[in-house]
């Protein structure tokens, strides 16, 4: 079953705006999709002509969140999970990945883009044993996050956090960690954090972030291998660690990809 925690309605549809560039719509647009606007293609072509490598990062970063998901739902055996910053549902979201190794699993979105609302009421739809829903909440308010997600989750069991390509949204390094380690702190012993981000160490990936965040969209800030690998602090890493994110547990028939860094990810465990 599908729960609506948030139903898109003329106020919702009035708050998208097309005439500035915003990330998840040309995240989908990297990633072969349709829901963008002219201006989000004309962001994503600037960032792309600047760091052609953009949309396998893209791509990879997809390739992650279905491996590190099918893990959890499959050898942890993990039900529950809190997807924060959903983005706009595109081809494997979490809840497909999980519901074909455990239907009975248990999604909850979390995103704060109108656009991302209305699709996603309409399109992540769960299997009848389990239940997708979809929070219309703020990053930044994880409290808040936390009372939403208790309405679908029972956060005195085990939930695995994912944040895909998210964290670079909040500009301050100590407020990130904070509002990850609040979240964490919230969930009980045996739970799980899935995360990846891009590293500060690519020239052409730093200058074309650059170059975005002075397009008026919302700026994205990329940071340190030691700064990404502390969000992890206090957890329990899975192998192989902290590591490129094409080289955490490839998929046999999928070689890694060759050359520099340009994100990192893991699954950590709380103890």
């Amino acid at each position: 079953m599908t729960q609506d925690s948030s139903a898109p309605d003329t106020a919702a549809s009035a708050k998208i705006d097309s005439a500035v560039p915003h990330s998840a719509r040309i995240w989908n647009y990297w990633l072969g999709g349709k829901d963008n606007y002219p201006v989000d293609e004309e962001a994503g072509d600037a960032f792309r002509e600047v760091f052609p490598g953009i949309t396998d990062l893209a791509r990879d970063s997809r390739a992650f969140l279905g491996r590190a998901v099918r893990h959890l739902a499959g050898e942890t055996g993990i039900r529950q999970f809190l997807d924060i910053g959903t983005g706009l549902p595109t081809a494997d979201n979490t809840h497909e990945i999980a519901q074909r190794v455990a239907p009975d699993a248990r999604i909850v979105y979390v995103d704060n883009d109108p656009l991302v609302l209305a699709h996603a009421q309409a399109l992540l739809t769960s299997t009848r044993e389990g239940v997708t829903d979809y929070i219309d909440a703020d990053l930044y308010d994880p409290g808040a996050v936390l009372r939403e997600a208790a309405r679908t989750l029972d956060l005195s069991q085990p939930v695995a956090l994912t944040l895909m390509q998210v964290s670079g949204h909040i500009a301050d390094y100590g407020e990130a960690r904070s509002i990850v380690s609040t979240l964490m702190a919230a969930l009980p012993s045996g739970s799980y954090f899935a995360f990846n981000d891009s590293v500060d160490t690519n020239q052409a990936n730093a200058e074309a972030t650059r170059l975005y965040n002075e397009s008026g969209a919302a700026p994205y800030h990329l940071r340190s291998p030691q700064q990404l690998a502390g969000f992890f602090d206090g957890l329990e890493l899975l192998e192989p660690g902290v590591v490129p994110i094409t080289d955490w547990r490839p998929d046999p028939t999928t070689a890694g990809t060759a050359g520099e860094v340009i994100a990192l990810g893991g699954v950590a465990r709380k103890p």
